[in-house]
This record gives structure tokens, sequence and C-alpha cells, in this order.
């Protein structure tokens, strides 16, 4: 096998490289190949931001000429997967020339605004994270503020949820992202990087390079056949689970398959009963179309890991990989999930071949752990999502030892069906707690049929604590998980009733002043 040369823009010109190998990721190539020197490697698994770059892409479904802007982890994206992308670093953003004043007849600064935002607001102290936090903040510039939106506090703290300061000096960062929005807008050409891009659109390699060793099918069939052909390849998605097995265990492998250039497995398809999320969907997107129907799922979904691993990897590679703590499983399990398998089927003879599908519940999908059914030449190619139903009651509790950017000791999704204030189904999710991520059915059971009451959630809170048998580890002992089960059951209820204040992201300190304040005594 060999590799072949990847293309990409990077200050609107054009950068072909040869001999980059299927394991080599994107920071190596910046930083060995490129000598681009100013993105970091902090931790080399996604979690610091450090290493944050931003990648542009044609997005179609906005316009001919529309650029989709993804702050991304380059220490865990393969090198390879951003061929036919623009790319940016944070000593990219001064010298882009497609990059410009607004105002006519005016010179451009010798700075982006980003940079001035966080120079003016004192930003950057020891230094070593500021290229990531410039790259976080030239995504949000993009996608928001070019776009003639300011910026709120809270929306930062989103943005920068994938980036980390060892100084502590978050609020600076968090002023200078409001305050970029203030400063003279400069923008990115788009009708000339889209022109750009699209003169550098790659053939489809599964049909005109099957012998590469980096393999990126354009359509299902190429997909799937390729599968087929090369059952030995490592599947990939967005990486934020492979390209660990590269920086953490040192793995490497003589062919990759990679599904995200597939394009009918990008997309989010809606029908009146259902959604279906295409396998090559990224988690951003995924959880903005579980979000649009479901709005209280919005803390729960910015909490999935940092946005720059949200922005590369992808639902489907997050079901497929079946890690016991990984946060979208027990919230697809409580909405009634089901997954759909394809493989391809040669025909006999000389006739056609054609697409295979099974179709079942996603918890049937796991057979211990992270081992599940699927065959050799199998992609998981959808995940399909029921629409909410009226009465519904839903939520998803993730706790961890970090608010952001961080993985659960204990996940737990409930959607319940209430009537008359009664529970005509439950449906719940459990991650953190067994080999796999499970359905807590002796729980639904105890719930199910029973009256919406404080009496009915302790019994069925201690159904759940009893229902499994977690292990102790770094993040959480098996005593914590299994008390932490059962008080979120008790959580949801207390919730359901507006009792207390008791989400922190929702919390008001002048009402929980008035609800804990003492009642006045006459004199």
């Amino acid at each position: 096998m060999h590799t072949r040369p990847i293309r990409f823009l990077r200050r609107g010109q054009l950068v072909s490289l040869g001999n980059v190998t299927p394991t080599q990721t994107l920071l190596e190539l910046l930083r060995d190949e490129l000598h681009c020197t100013g993105t970091k490697e902090g931790c080399g698994e996604g979690d610091c931001g450090a290493c944050t770059v931003v990648l542009g892409e044609l997005d179609a479904s906005a316009g001919q000429d529309a650029i989709k802007y993804r702050a991304i982890n380059s220490c865990i994206r393969l090198a390879q997967s951003v061929d036919g992308l623009a790319l940016w670093t944070a000593e990219d953003l001064a010298q882009d020339p497609l990059i410009q004043p607004t105002e006519p007849n005016t010179p451009a600064p010798e700075l982006h605004p980003v940079q001035e935002a966080l120079v003016q607001c004192h930003g950057s102290q020891c230094g070593f994270c500021t290229p990531g936090f410039v790259m976080s903040l030239f995504g949000l510039y993009q996608n928001q503020v070019c776009q003639g939106q300011g910026v709120t506090h809270q929306e930062a703290v989103e943005a920068l949820s994938g980036n980390l300061c060892r100084c502590t000096g978050y609020r600076p960062i968090f002023d200078a992202a409001q305050a970029m929005a203030t400063l003279p807008v400069q923008r990115v050409n788009e009708a000339e990087l889209a022109q750009r891009l699209r003169q550098i659109q790659t053939d489809d390699p599964a049909t005109s390079n099957a012998a590469s060793s980096y393999l990126a099918p354009t359509t299902l069939p190429a997909l799937l056949q390729a599968r087929a052909q090369h059952p030995q390849a490592q599947l990939v998605a967005g990486c934020t689970d492979v390209g660990l097995w590269i920086t953490k265990q040192h793995r490497q492998f003589e062919q990759v398959l990679d599904l995200t250039r597939t394009a009918e497995l990008r997309q989010v398809e809606h029908y009146p009963h259902h959604i279906a999320i295409g396998a090559a969907v990224t988690l951003s997107d995924a959880f903005d179309a579980l979000v649009a129907d479901r709005p209280q799922l919005h803390t729960f979904a910015s909490r999935f890991a940092g946005l720059p691993v949200r922005n590369s990897g992808t639902l489907g590679g997050n079901v497929a990989n079946g890690s016991p703590i990984g946060d979208s499983m027990p919230l697809l399990i409580a909405l009634g999930a089901h997954v759909v398998l394809m493989r391809w089927q040669a025909g006999p003879g000389q006739k056609p071949g054609q697409i295979v599908h099974r179709e079942f519940p996603l918890e049937q999908l796991y057979t211990g752990y992270r081992q599940n059914v699927m065959r050799p030449d199998e992609v998981l190619a959808w995940i399909k999502v029921p629409r909410p139903q009226p009465d519904e009651l839903l939520r998803a509790y993730k706790i961890s030892k970090r608010q952001d950017d961080d993985i659960s000791a204990v996940c737990l999704a409930v959607r319940l069906q209430l009537h008359d204030g009664q529970v005509q189904s439950a449906s719940i999710g459990v991650g953190g707690v067994a080999a796999t991520p499970v359905r807590a059915s002796a729980s639904e059971a105890a719930l199910r049929g029973q009256p919406w009451q404080l009496s009915s959630v302790q019994q069925a809170s201690e159904v759940l604590r009893a229902e499994f048998n977690p292990i102790s580890d770094m993040r959480a002992s098996s005593a914590y998980r299994r008390e932490v089960l059962g008080n979120l059951l008790q959580r949801l209820w207390l919730d359901s009733q507006g009792l207390i204040p008791i989400d922190l992201q929702r919390l008001d300190p002048a009402t929980l002043d008035a609800h804990f304040q003492a009642p006045k005594v006459a004199a």
C-alpha cells in the first residue's frame, strides 16, 4: 500500500504534501513538517486545547459559497483527514490575504480582532495555551461575530469549554471574547475561498486509489464496498477515540478507512416520527438536532466534552466505540433510539451487488466491554431517534469531577410519559455502572404504572441503586456511584416539581435568596 498526497489551503494558498502516513496526526504535520510551532502539544488527548486549530469546508446547505468553520484538536486529528479543507493556525490570522477589513480602503491591522482583544484585555499570561484560545475564539468569531452577532459571557464559556488555562486566567479571556465583537470586523473572503476549495476537491479514493493506505469514500456504496474489501482496515470518523490509541498507546494501522467524507452519512434527516442522524454527523450537529426537538438537553449537550472534541467527533463513532462512560448512549437508550447497520452484499455472478441493512434498539448493539454485534464488513450507518411525545418528562444528568470537558463518573438519562399524575411509561439509560451502557429495566418497571410522587420515586431509587454493581476506579467508588444513581432519580422528581433551585446552570442568586430568606417576625 502507498500513501497519497494530501492537499489543503493555508493562508489561502495550496499546500500539497506527500508521504503522510495514515496515523500521522495533524499536530505532528504542523510542527514537524510545516514548522508551525505556535500550535502547542499539551496533553496529546484532546483535553487541554493548546493544539486547537480551525478547519473550514464548503457548506452546501447554507449556500454555494458558504463555509463552515470548526475549531478542533489537532493532536488527535489525523493529518490525512484535512485533505480538501482550509486550515488556520494562530500564526495565520494576521497573514492570511483572504482575511480583510470590511471597511473599504482600510489597511489590514497587524493583529486579527481576536488577537487584539486578548491583548487589550490582558488575556495571555504564561502564553502556552494562548494559541489554542485564539483559535477557539476565531471559530466563534467566524460563526457569530461575522454574522453580525455579539458574544455573551455564556456563549464565550461554551465556546472555550475545550481550552484549559493553567494560570486560571479565564476572566480576561472571557472579557476578550466579548470585546472582539466591538472591534472593526475582518472577514474571510468566502467567495474566493470557496472557489479555491472547489478546485482542490479530490476524487473518491475508494474507487480511484483502492490500494491507498488511507481510504475516504465519498458515497455510501463506495464506503460499504471498501469495508467489504478491507475488513482489516481501521474504521475512523472524528478520531477522538482512535486518536488516543495512536498518541497514548502508540498503535499503528497499516490501512485506515475514513467514513466522514461519505455524503449520505453526513446528513440529519427529519421524518414525522423520528430523526435519522448519519454516523458521520459531528457531535455538535447531532446534539443541535436533538436540542431542536428537546431544548432541555442543551446543558447536557454543552457538557459532552469540549467544543473542539464535539466539532470533530461523531455521534456514530461514539455509539460504535461503546465506551461504558460515553455520554451519548445513556441518553439515546432513554430516548428509545435504534441503530442501523449496513454492509455490501455482492451479487451472484455478474449481477450487481446491493446494500443490506439491519435495525434494532441501540442497547442491543453491545455484547461486552467495547464489544458489539457488528460483522467485520458492517458499518454503523444511522441512529434513529423518536420524536418527543406529549406529556414527556426528560432529563439527562452527568456527574463528573470537573464541570466542563471531563469524563462522567455516572450518567443517567430518564424519559417518562406522564398522564394524570401517573407514570405511563419509563425509559432509563445509564452509563458508568457496567461494562457497557445499559438500560435500567428493573427501575423502569418499578416506576411504570405508579403515581408520580415522592414515595414512588424513593422506592424506584432503591431499585436503581441495587440494579447495578459498578466498579471502583479513579473517577468514583462503587458505593458512590450507586448512591448517586438513586439521588439523581430523586433530583428528577424535585426538578419536575420546581420545589428548589437544584440546577446550578439555571441558578438565580436573587431567587435563591428569596427562597431561603427567613420570614420576618412581627415586632
